[in-house]
Protein backbone atom coordinates (compact mmCIF):
# COMPACT_ATOMS: atom_id res chain seq x y z
CA UNK A 1 0.00 0.00 0.00
CA UNK A 2 1.45 3.35 -0.94
CA UNK A 3 2.10 5.60 2.32
CA UNK A 4 2.45 9.17 0.70
CA UNK A 5 0.19 12.04 -0.30
CA UNK A 6 1.03 14.66 -2.32
CA UNK A 7 0.34 18.60 -2.98
CA UNK A 8 1.29 21.24 -5.02
CA UNK A 9 0.83 24.79 -5.65
CA UNK A 10 1.60 25.35 -9.46
CA UNK A 11 2.03 29.05 -9.48
CA UNK A 12 2.35 30.51 -6.04
CA UNK A 13 3.01 34.05 -5.79
CA UNK A 14 6.04 34.00 -3.38
CA UNK A 15 9.72 33.77 -3.60
CA UNK A 16 11.91 31.14 -5.05
CA UNK A 17 14.50 31.79 -2.87
CA UNK A 18 12.20 32.26 0.50
CA UNK A 19 10.42 29.00 -0.69
CA UNK A 20 14.10 27.13 -1.11
CA UNK A 21 14.95 28.41 2.29
CA UNK A 22 12.16 27.87 4.52
CA UNK A 23 12.08 23.81 2.45
CA UNK A 24 15.04 23.33 3.41
CA UNK A 25 14.58 24.09 7.39
CA UNK A 26 11.49 21.83 7.25
CA UNK A 27 12.43 18.73 4.84
CA UNK A 28 12.62 15.36 6.95
CA UNK A 29 10.64 16.53 9.72
CA UNK A 30 7.17 15.68 11.28
CA UNK A 31 4.65 17.29 9.86
CA UNK A 32 3.08 18.64 13.51
CA UNK A 33 6.47 19.89 14.14
CA UNK A 34 7.16 21.46 10.24
CA UNK A 35 3.41 23.48 11.25
CA UNK A 36 4.34 25.30 14.51
CA UNK A 37 8.01 26.45 13.17
CA UNK A 38 5.76 27.76 9.94
CA UNK A 39 3.10 29.42 12.45
CA UNK A 40 6.04 31.00 14.37
CA UNK A 41 7.72 32.52 11.87
CA UNK A 42 4.43 34.09 10.53
CA UNK A 43 4.04 35.35 14.60
CA UNK A 44 7.43 36.59 14.53
CA UNK A 45 8.32 34.16 17.62
CA UNK A 46 11.24 32.62 15.46
CA UNK A 47 13.41 33.93 12.97
CA UNK A 48 15.80 32.42 10.03
CA UNK A 49 19.04 34.62 9.50
CA UNK A 50 16.95 37.29 11.32
CA UNK A 51 13.90 37.53 8.56
CA UNK A 52 10.44 35.71 8.96
CA UNK A 53 9.43 35.35 5.62
CA UNK A 54 5.75 35.50 6.32
CA UNK A 55 3.87 35.37 2.84
CA UNK A 56 6.52 32.48 1.99
CA UNK A 57 5.29 30.71 5.43
CA UNK A 58 1.54 31.36 4.94
CA UNK A 59 1.68 29.59 1.48
CA UNK A 60 4.00 26.93 2.72
CA UNK A 61 1.37 25.97 5.80
CA UNK A 62 -1.57 25.80 3.57
CA UNK A 63 0.32 23.27 1.34
CA UNK A 64 1.05 21.47 3.97
CA UNK A 65 -2.53 21.75 5.30
CA UNK A 66 -3.49 20.14 2.04
CA UNK A 67 -0.98 17.51 2.14
CA UNK A 68 -2.53 16.79 5.39
CA UNK A 69 -5.70 16.32 4.45
CA UNK A 70 -4.95 14.44 1.06
CA UNK A 71 -3.53 11.76 3.59
CA UNK A 72 -6.14 11.68 5.92
CA UNK A 73 -8.58 10.76 2.78
CA UNK A 74 -6.55 8.26 1.76
CA UNK A 75 -6.32 6.44 5.32
CA UNK A 76 -3.02 7.36 6.62
CA UNK A 77 -2.23 8.36 9.89
CA UNK A 78 -1.62 12.19 10.76
CA UNK A 79 0.24 11.78 13.70
CA UNK A 80 2.53 10.06 12.06
CA UNK A 81 3.34 12.13 9.18
CA UNK A 82 6.54 13.31 8.07
CA UNK A 83 7.37 15.47 5.25
CA UNK A 84 9.56 12.91 2.88
CA UNK A 85 9.87 15.79 -0.09
CA UNK A 86 9.65 20.18 -0.54
CA UNK A 87 10.75 21.45 -3.92
CA UNK A 88 10.07 24.56 -4.88
CA UNK A 89 11.06 25.06 -8.80
CA UNK A 90 11.17 28.50 -10.85
CA UNK A 91 7.79 29.16 -12.53
CA UNK A 92 7.59 31.35 -15.89
CA UNK A 93 8.24 35.05 -15.13
CA UNK A 94 5.86 38.21 -16.04
CA UNK A 95 6.09 42.43 -15.80
CA UNK A 96 3.39 43.23 -13.77
CA UNK A 97 1.97 46.70 -14.91
CA UNK A 98 3.45 50.03 -14.42
CA UNK A 99 1.55 52.05 -11.90
CA UNK A 100 1.12 55.73 -11.65
CA UNK A 101 4.03 56.02 -9.57
CA UNK A 102 6.11 53.99 -11.29
CA UNK A 103 6.99 54.33 -15.03
CA UNK A 104 8.28 50.75 -15.25
CA UNK A 105 6.62 47.73 -14.24
CA UNK A 106 7.54 45.12 -11.80
CA UNK A 107 8.72 41.33 -11.94
CA UNK A 108 6.11 38.92 -10.52
CA UNK A 109 7.66 36.60 -8.11
CA UNK A 110 6.10 33.17 -8.75
CA UNK A 111 7.40 29.90 -8.15
CA UNK A 112 6.11 26.20 -8.24
CA UNK A 113 5.42 24.81 -4.88
CA UNK A 114 5.49 20.92 -4.26
CA UNK A 115 5.25 18.80 -0.84
CA UNK A 116 5.23 15.16 -0.57
CA UNK A 117 4.55 13.67 3.22
CA UNK A 118 4.92 10.05 3.73
CA UNK A 119 4.20 7.93 7.01
CA UNK A 120 6.97 6.61 8.99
Amino acid sequence: MKKTAKASRPVARVSLKDSVLIFKQIRNKNLKKAKTFLNELIEHKKSLDGRYYPTASKEILSLLKEAESNAESLGLDTERLFIKRAAANKAFTFILPKSRYTHRGRRAKMCHLEVEVEER
